[in-house]
This record gives structure tokens, sequence and C-alpha cells, in this order.
């Protein structure tokens, strides 16, 4: 669909999406789609960064292109790479004549054998993509750099193809867990939002847009608990991804009370780390009552 008119336009076209964006976050997303320019969000974990990308790509009918980012990722992994086995059987039928010919790289480095990667795929998409640059900040400083460079040009030199360039360029967000600093540059080429953990009020009813059969009462008692983990020195937090989980995993288990034995039982839904859950298990009334 095209662009939406109003900030109210894409609130309400996000809700019908399954995501309930405040009137901050719904700004940025607009200007973004408005100016074609990269949008960074950062915040906590599990408070759903991610699913921005994907809610947008879904309700504008576009494709979602993900370029998951990890310590040690490089060019050849965000880019293209040369389908090397498809080579070696185009060598193999090939005559000696034609190998010793110019003709010969030609046919060896074509497009066929181009193996697109995220960021080469979206480059050719152009705006019928949306692409989520997730995690950024595990990647290290010089693919950062690199990242930069793309989304300044929208544009991918390939030596033996040629210079690919988007005619639109594609809505892009990157996330960022702050796990460590981006660098200015970067933040500068983006539009930048930061999504905290949302009040307990404002939980109720994202938890209740994703589980609408859920018992509004029992997804009160879940949000008051995990406000009381949030509240915690835990290693990680839990977000509002583990909120949805632990009312997921209370209704399939056909629970509408919360109470320590409860709590106790149902705990790796919503704790993730061991010496949490320890820390965890010597509040389990507190958890509970949500006090």
């Amino acid at each position: 669909m095209d662009r939406p008119e109003t900030v109210a336009q894409l609130t309400q076209l996000l809700r019908d999406g399954g995501y309930l964006a405040d009137r901050g976050l719904s700004t940025a997303l607009f200007v973004a789609l408005s100016l074609g320019r990269p949008i960074l969000i950062e915040g906590e974990v599990g408070v759903g960064k991610t699913e921005v990308a994907k809610v947008l790509a879904a309700v504008f009918g576009r494709r979602l292109i993900r370029l998951q980012c990890y310590e040690g990722i490089d060019t050849s992994q965000a880019l293209y790479e040369w389908d090397y086995a498809r080579q070696m059987l185009q060598i193999r039928a090939l005559s000696q004549r034609e190998l010793d010919s110019d003709e010969a790289v030609d046919k060896l480095f074509g497009p066929k054998f181009l193996i697109e990667r995220p960021l080469l795929e979206a480059v050719r998409t152009g705006d019928q993509a949306v692409l989520l640059i997730d995690e950024v900040d595990r990647a290290d400083d010089e693919f950062e750099a690199f990242l930069l460079e793309v989304l300044a040009d929208f544009q991918i030199t390939v030596p033996e193809v040629g210079t690919i360039k988007a005619e639109t360029p594609p809505l892009v967000v990157l996330t960022s867990n702050r796990t460590r600093e981006l660098h200015d540059a970067l933040k500068r080429r983006c539009l930048y939002h930061w999504v905290g953990y949302p009040s307990a009020e404002r939980e109720v009813e994202i938890v209740l847009a994703r589980e609408p059969g859920a018992s509004e009462a029992l997804a009160r008692k879940v949000v008051a608990a995990v406000n009381r983990l949030r509240s915690l020195e835990l290693t990680k937090p839990p977000g509002v991804a583990e909120t949805i989980d632990w009312v997921r995993t209370l209704d399939v288990l056909g629970v509408t009370e919360l109470d320590a034995g409860t709590v106790d039982d149902t705990l790796g839904a919503v704790v993730k780390e061991h010496d949490d859950l320890e820390l965890v298990r010597a509040d389990l009334d507190g958890i509970a009552s949500g006090g």
C-alpha cells in the first residue's frame, strides 16, 4: 500500500498489524518513510525493536529482508558470494578452447553465478523491501563503516558484473541493544528512536493485542510480576517478548491465578539465566503478588 498520510494513520496500521506503537515511535517511523531515511531503533532487549520491521513489511506488503549482525560478520556474508560449486560444474562443461578464451571469465562470473546476500537483495528490490539490519551493535567497527557507505548511496559494485544501484531505496530499520556504542557517523545517517519498557497499562494492552484470547486479569498479574522482576538486579531483565511468552505459557497450562508455585514452575518462560533464576526464587511470593 502507499505511504500513510498522517502519523495517526500509521499508528492505526501498526495496531492493525498487532503492534502498539506510541506516538513517538510512530512519528519517527512516519518521518523515515516520508524522507526515505534509515531509522536506528535502540532499546532494551525484548521490547519489540525487531518486530517493528516485521510489522511494517506486513502492513505495507513489502518483502522483509533481514541482515542479522554478529561478531565477525564480513562483507561477503552481507553483500554477495559466488556459487563456486556451480562454477566448477560450468568449468567441466567448457572445452579447453573455451577455457583459453577471454569469454571464459564472463561465462564463469555472470549474474547466474551470483548468490545474493541481504544487502544486494535489498538494493535490487528497492522500495518494495523493508531491510532489517538487526543488532548492528554486535558487528565490529569495520563492518559498521562499510554499512555507512552502503546506506549513503544504496549502490553496490560487483567487479565482474558492474554497479547495481537502487532506483528507490528500501525502508531501512537498524536495531541495537547497545552492547557497544555506535559511531556518530552512522547515527547521523539515520533517524533515531529509543524504545524503553512500556508502562504497566501499555504492556497489558500489548499483551492483549498479541494474545487476544488471554484473560485481562491474568495479563495484569503477569505484567505486575514482570515489573517486579525488572526491579531486581537481574543480568538479563525480561522484555515485553518474555511477558507475552509467560502469558502464553500460563494459558497453555490453563492457569488463571499466579502463586509462588506457579511462578516457580514457569520461570523458564521469562527468566533465561541460571544466576537470575536463583535470585528470583528467593522472592517468589513477592513476584507472585506483584508487590
